[in-house]
Parts: C-alpha cells; sequence; structure tokens
C-alpha cells in the first residue's frame, strides 16, 4: 500500500492525538511522549508498505490504516500496555472533535436506504477473499425493522495484529465500535461476539435508538 494518500492523511490527523494521550493515559512525560511518536513514524510507514491495496469498492481502507497506526505506537513504546489501559488510550486517541464529528455526519445517515445498500454490497464484495488484511461480512436486517447486524467472518485487523506480535491486544480496537456508535447518537450498539476474543465471528449489531432491551434480545438471532 502506498503511504501518499489516506494513510499519509491519517498520520497527519491522528499522530497529535496518540502522542498527546501517551501521557494522559499511559502517564508517559511529555519528552517520551515525542520519542515514542519520533519512532513511531517510521514504524507506521513500514507496516503500510507492506500492505496489499485495496479494491476501489472496499470500504474497510481506513480500519487496516487505523491499526497499522495503533501497532506502530504500541512497537515504539518501552512497555508493553495492559489491554483496559490500551482500550481507553486508542479510544480517547481516536475520538478527536473531528471523528466525532463524522460519526455524528454518519449517523445521521444510518439506516437509510442508501446505508443498507452499501451495507449489502459490501456483503456480496468478500474483499478478505482476495485481500487478508480486509474483512468478509454478512448482512441481516432485523425482522421487525429496528436495525440490521453486520457479521464478520474475517478480520483484517486480527491478521495484521496477530502478524506484529500483539493479537492479545486487539479486543482494545474492537471497542472502538462502540464508542463510535455512541458519539453517532443515532444508534445502540450490540455485540455477542467477537473473533479476537475466540468467538466463531464478529457481530456489529445497529438498533435504532429508542429499542428497548427485551426487543434488542429478541432480534439476535440469525442462522
Amino acid at each position: 500500500m502506498k503511504y501518499a494518500g489516506m494513510p499519509m492523511g491519517m498520520w497527519v490527523l491522528f499522530a497529535g492525538s496518540f502522542q498527546k494521550q501517551l501521557t494522559a493515559v499511559l502517564g508517559y512525560d511529555a519528552a517520551t511522549a515525542r520519542a515514542i511518536t519520533k519512532k513511531a513514524k517510521p514504524q507506521y510507514r513500514q507496516i503500510i508498505r507492506r500492505l496489499p491495496e485495496f479494491e476501489k469498492a472496499d470500504r474497510f481502507k481506513m480500519n487496516i490504516v487505523n491499526c497499522a497506526m495503533l501497532g506502530a505506537f504500541i512497537l515504539s513504546m518501552p512497555q508493553r500496555p495492559e489491554v483496559d489501559r490500551l482500550t481507553d488510550y486508542y479510544a480517547r486517541s481516536m475520538m478527536t472533535k473531528p471523528m466525532q464529528w463524522f460519526c455524528r455526519k454518519s449517523g445521521k445517515s444510518k439506516f437509510t436506504p442508501k446505508d443498507i445498500a452499501a451495507m449489502k454490497a459490501t456483503a456480496a464484495l468478500k474483499a478478505a477473499d482476495r485481500n487478508p488484511y480486509s474483512w468478509n461480512m454478512e448482512f441481516y436486517e432485523y425482522p421487525d425493522g429496528s436495525g440490521y447486524e453486520g457479521r464478520f467472518t474475517k478480520c483484517g485487523i486480527c491478521v495484521l495484529m496477530k502478524e506484529l506480535g500483539l493479537y492479545d491486544l486487539t479486543p482494545a480496537l474492537c471497542r472502538l465500535d462502540y464508542t463510535m456508535s455512541e458519539a453517532g447518537a443515532a444508534t445502540n450498539f450490540v455485540r455477542q461476539y467477537t473473533l479476537a476474543s475466540g468467538g466463531p465471528y464478529c457481530d456489529c449489531g445497529y438498533k435504532k435508538e429508542g429499542v428497548t432491551d427485551d426487543e434488542e434480545k429478541g432480534n439476535l438471532s440469525f442462522p
């Protein structure tokens, strides 16, 4: 994958936040945080260079780029963080004001015909059959019209984190799904399994705001 373009843009947008949270969440002093960031940048570029280019229709390129950035920072830290602290670190690093705006904007289009069509197209693409760093997804609409589920059977983040020797920390990235859904203010995110925690798949359920707990539980049965 070429560094120029999205990967370079994501570094420009988020590196400062990743550096700031090294101090705010992980407790490094400012000088150490700067040194980690300086070391992480070439590490990030190296990871990006060995990834294949994503197909134009593949909507998950940003996900793997974000994973590469977090992996580069972890590999540049003097100490390996615990997964709970890394979860907080990653969420705070990613949820900058522009990212919160992006989530709110995305939330407004959730469950629209265009959104549903895009989910169905992603499910049909099965990009991970050709690119192991992408995702394969099945799409299910809840029968009562309360939302839908994307069920992932292949996950590029799991593949990359395993290659980086960081697989045990993968759940820290999974938790961002909840954070982004909350920021979007249009859905309740529900999940039973993740591949990273040994589940048969990753289920990403998006329920329309206002759905009761009983309705939520009743809609989680699919083949």
